[in-house]
């Protein structure tokens, strides 16, 4: 996959990129809205063997660049019967409140729909406020509030909430 849009172009993530993707997970700054505040703990080896078994047909591990500079990350995955599941980290927090996860978001969501896909679906911390208003204005929907479904690396309780996209309430920012 890449797709460009004004300076901004999602890749795929390459063996190449291991390392980098390594330093974001294993920050915790970085991995704490995921449950992660001392981050993942994955070697960029082990990391480098999973994006060798990506393929378009499965999902991806993609790379989020402005002016060419790697700033975060995206991917998604075929969860069957023409849905994808997807996900975004905009781990340079200089790049972050700067309307690129509208915009990012919909380059991915405008080619997943492209490629064949009927529904968009991803999920997202309760407390995340930031990202449930620009998913809802992408046009996803609530479909389940998941209370205390899982404990964060502290201990804590975590709330999710499960969101869908269908591709006539989709609300491209791109045009």
């Amino acid at each position: 996959m890449l797709i460009n849009y004004k300076n901004l172009r999602i890749r795929n993530a390459t063996v190449k990129d291991s390392h980098l993707l390594a330093l974001w997970w294993n920050d915790g700054k970085i991995m704490a809205h995921a449950g992660f505040p001392y981050g993942t703990g994955e070697t960029a080896e082990n990391i480098a063997e999973r994006l060798k078994q990506d393929s378009d047909d499965t999902g991806r591990r993609l790379i989020i660049e402005d002016e060419g500079v790697a700033i975060g990350e995206m991917n998604y995955r075929n969860v069957g019967n023409s849905v994808a599941e997807i996900g975004i980290k905009i781990c340079d927090f200089s790049k972050q409140n700067r309307g690129y996860g509208k915009l990012l978001l919909s380059m991915l969501i405008k080619e997943l729909f492209s490629m064949g896909y009927k529904k968009i679906i991803l999920d997202t911390n309760i407390k995340n406020i930031r990202a449930q208003h620009v998913y809802e204005k992408l046009g996803f929907r609530k479909v389940r509030i998941n209370v205390d479904a899982w404990k964060d690396q502290l201990g804590e309780s975590q709330t999710s909430i499960d969101y869908e996209l269908v591709k006539e309430n989709f609300v491209d920012f791109t045009l």
